[in-house]
């Protein structure tokens, strides 16, 4: 017994469930888990180690100028120092004598360029100050507490960002979506002759009379494809053979039968002989059913091609055909059914069928009704039915059980179903009996 994983259920749902999403799947998580480690390496070190010196950068600039105000306290020194400042610098900076800084909430942005920033300053000041991402696009607004008063700082913020992530982030998305869109299209090229595969076996089961497929794809697909072909083939020879001498071999019984059924006929009209003529005519007859069974079972209906029918159309034309012969049969349809069958097979089908309920019953109610993506035809009968455990004995080739006849009948109407995508059941019915249940994909 295999042992399962525990948690693996939960994935197990969410995993695409066609060749494409799976294949499609296998390439995007290596490609995100790589994509993933190089950004890490990109933004948890270069730009990391950029931002900090950066930060360093304004940081130390500002720590000089303020330090040369307190070395220098007076009001020309300080105007020449926040002078300087702003030419070498870049840094528009002014004092506010006596002032007293008011704390605010600092808001974040997108990057480490404000954490590197609000350490440096921490680290070198001491004191209290506050940062202002948000207010200026052009600027980061820095005000520090001094002891002269507040120092007010205008930094440029391209002097604390830097352009590599603006263009390596772009890089590593856009990258990605070109590499799995050029995937996508190539695996969907792949699958598509998977796929043309699959329709043509699932019709080919059907029934349905398909032109060879044409080969495309991977190497192994094509091989594929080609098997199949080869196999189309072969299995409709095999058809036309056994039909071809089955038709033969019906042809030369039928001939010394009719012979034998004119010989018959043109006896002398002999009391004496009367019985035993009619018993003879009637083994003859017998005989006749018998190789047209044989004949349309081999044949299977074989040469018509399906085609969107009406089911009521099929299911009143039979079960007038059994009244006609005495019959005790209902019809039961609440809607329209048109389903893509091969008429003529469809109708011998549930002929076979209502022929074997009728056979052991007096009373026998035909329905149809929509299941999902398929359609059901319910034959139920009044009859003593069949055991459980013989139910599927019935379905072989020659079992005539205790109805008599060839034993072909329910053989023949499974074959049929079967070929349809289908398939025929034995049941409890409701009225007592036996039900016959044949389904038909839509």
């Amino acid at each position: 017994m295999r042992a399962r994983l525990p948690g693996l259920s939960w994935f197990k749902r969410f995993v695409p469930k066609s060749l494409l999403g799976r294949s499609l799947l296998m390439i995007l998580i290596p490609l995100l888990a790589l994509q993933a480690v190089t950004f890490q390496i990109f933004y948890g070190s270069h730009l990391d180690v950029v931002s900090r010196r950066l930060s360093a950068a304004i940081a130390g600039e500002i720590s000089m100028t303020a330090r040369l105000m307190n070395r220098f306290p007076g009001q020309q020194d300080h105007d020449w120092i926040l002078e300087r400042a702003r030419e070498r610098f870049g840094l528009e900076m002014r004092l506010e004598p006596g002032a007293k800084l008011i704390p605010v909430v600092r808001t974040n942005i997108l990057g480490p360029m404000d954490d590197d920033l609000e350490a440096v300053l921490r680290d070198i000041f001491r004191t209290p100050f506050t940062m202002d991402w948000t207010s200026d696009t052009r600027s980061v607004l820095i005000h520090i507490q001094v002891a002269d008063g507040v120092l007010h700082v205008e930094a440029p913020r391209k002097r604390l960002y830097t352009t590599t992530i603006y263009l390596f982030v772009p890089w590593v998305v856009g990258t990605a979506l070109c590499l799995f869109g050029i995937a996508a299209l190539f695996m969907r090229n792949q699958v598509r002759g998977i796929r043309r595969l699959a329709a043509a076996a699932d019709a080919f089961g059907l029934g349905r009379d398909i032109p060879p497929i044409r080969p495309e794809g991977a190497t192994e697909v094509r091989q594929a494809a080609a098997a199949f072909n080869r196999m189309q083939d072969r299995i409709r020879r095999f058809l036309a053979q056994r039909t071809e001498m089955l038709a033969g071999v019906s042809h030369d019984l039928r001939t010394p039968l009719t012979r034998l059924r004119l010989t018959l006929a043109m006896l002398p009209k002999d009391e004496a002989w009367h019985d035993d003529v009619a018993e003879m005519t009637a083994d003859v007859e017998e005989m006749e059913r018998m190789i047209g069974g044989y004949l349309a079972f081999a044949r299977g209906e074989g040469a018509e091609q399906a085609k969107p029918v009406d089911l009521a159309t099929i299911l009143n034309d039979v079960a007038a055909a059994a009244r006609r012969a005495g019959a005790k049969i209902d019809v039961a349809m609440t809607e329209t059914l048109i389903v893509p069958v091969r008429s003529d097979a469809i109708r011998r089908a549930v002929t076979n069928l209502v022929d074997n309920a009728r056979r052991h019953a007096s009373r026998v109610v035909v329905s149809a009704s929509a299941r999902g993506r398929s359609v059901q035809v319910d034959v139920d009968d009044d009859g003593p039915g069949i055991r459980p455990e013989q139910r599927e004995n019935v379905f072989r080739p020659f079992e005539t059980g205790a109805a008599g006849g060839t034993g072909l009948g329910l053989t023949i109407a499974r074959d049929i179903a079967r070929a349809h995508g289908g398939d025929i059941s034995l049941e409890d019915s409701p009225l007592g009996g036996l039900r016959a249940r044949m389904r038909l994909p839509v």
